[in-house]
């Protein structure tokens, strides 16, 4: 039964309520700052890079000391088919949630049911865990949940960073044997908030890595155990995208971007020939739209990987690879000559452009010019106070008045505002 998807249609007003419920919900929680900060998944202004920023900050620390770091890597089954709503009105409770909302979101889950029909054959059963696929409420509800194992009582060499189902502890020690016992129990602190709150780990999907610098010999086998049974140790585990090495090097990562998109390229060759097949402008918009996000992906992650010529130089053979059949020239043409002939960014600068951006807008750059901020999501309004737009009647004349302009150039679409307060202009962009 576990490979049958069941499939719940919701109408346009039963979104539309979900929708108001659950935003409330969030601005309450976030207000609060009932939420804790290692919860990224389907949360305002954090997204994947996010989450293994976090992770890759606390490995780092590690490693400069010189311990020893264990990456659990954990496989929840069902995902929000495992949603338990006792938990959720229990943490609603906790957060202190308006009246109004628990008792919406009790009725909310009260006498659902499920139901199975065959040709011969009819079920029905009240249901108490999950939510509906497509709900407006599920990902606000599974991060309830979820938020009560981010705050469990870890020891303080503990970090854990959950992003929606995914979640991976990194635990630091001394020694292997320190951070297998240190592991262990941890594990067994989560064994027992999954028992209480009817979610199942898979084990056969979870996995152990154990990252270390360290020349030294030393026997780096790892026991780690999950539901009383031993984990699978690997030397390399997939998060989020990204490619995590048991050295922490990131190179794992940039050949597996490098290979795919090389493969992509080739296939694309096909239909893109020196005198026939499809044109520059459509070549271009492929390899912006479809190769270079999967080569620019979690850049700020693996960016030190490319202080390494060997590791630029596999970026720099993919973009000469798609150049080659935009401008249509030959296979000894520079890839800086390339680049000029294309009027396509350096890969590697385009990398340092991300990095920038990505720095600017977590504010761990020195910005010189005036940048919009993001605001804090305790101080955000509630959803309820919208914006009074008022209208002008009849031939009155408004106080205020804006005027905006557009027009297309070589380098994109551009824009324009004035705002006037009677006949003076008081800003203009």
């Amino acid at each position: 039964m576990s490979k049958f998807c069941p499939v719940s249609l919701l109408d346009i007003g039963g979104k539309v309520l979900e929708n108001i419920l659950i935003n409330r919900i969030n601005h309450h929680v976030f207000s609060q700052g009932f939420v804790n900060g290692n919860l990224f998944g389907f949360t305002p202004q954090k997204g994947t890079i996010d989450a293994a920023m976090a992770v890759k900050v606390f490995v780092k620390e590690g490693l400069a000391a010189g311990e020893v770091i264990a990456l659990v890597s954990l496989d929840v089954q069902g995902a929000f088919d495992a949603v338990w709503w006792p938990r959720i009105l229990k943490e609603l409770r906790a957060c202190g949630c308006p009246k109004n909302l628990y008792e919406l979101t009790k009725s909310y889950f009260t006498q659902r049911t499920a139901t199975l029909s065959t040709n011969s054959l009819h079920l029905e059963k009240e249901i108490s865990r999950g939510c509906p696929q497509g709900s407006c409420c599920g990902p606000g509800f599974w991060n309830l949940q979820y938020n009560s194992l981010l705050n469990l009582q870890f020891m303080t060499r503990t970090k854990v960073v959950a992003f929606a189902d995914d979640v991976i502890l990194a635990i630091r020690g001394e020694s292997v044997r320190a951070v297998e016992n240190y592991s262990n129990t941890e594990l067994s602190k989560i064994t027992l908030w999954s028992k209480n709150n009817k979610i199942i780990f898979n084990e056969r999907k979870s996995k152990v890595m154990l990252v270390s610098r360290r020349k030294r010999r030393e026997h780096r086998n790892i026991t780690v155990y999950l539901n009383n049974k031993p984990l699978e140790q690997v030397t390399r585990m997939k998060y989020l995208g990204i490619i995590l090495y048991h050295k922490f090097r990131f190179q794992e990562h940039i050949n597996y971007a490098a290979e795919t998109c090389a493969k992509l390229i080739y296939n694309l060759s096909k239909m893109a020939k020196l005198i026939w097949g499809i044109k520059h402008a459509v070549i271009a918009s492929i390899y912006k739209g479809a190769i270079l996000p999967l080569l620019t992906y979690g850049a700020p992650v693996w960016i030190d990987a490319m202080k390494y010529e060997h590791n630029r130089q596999k970026y720099i053979r993919v973009q000469c690879l798609i150049n080659i059949r935009m401008a249509k020239v030959y296979r000894t043409t520079s890839s800086k000559a390339l680049c000029m002939l294309t009027e396509m960014t350096p890969i590697i600068i385009k990398l340092e452009e991300v990095v920038k951006r990505y720095k600017i807008k977590e504010k761990l750059g020195n910005c010189t010019f005036e940048l919009d901020s993001n605001v804090e999501l305790k101080y955000w309004p509630h959803p309820a106070d919208a914006v009074t737009i008022k209208e002008v009647a009849g031939n009155e004349e408004a106080l205020v008045q804006a005027y905006t302009d557009g027009s297309k150039h070589d380098q994109g679409v551009g824009s324009g505002a004035a705002i006037f307060i009677g006949s003076e202009m008081v800003a203009q962009r």
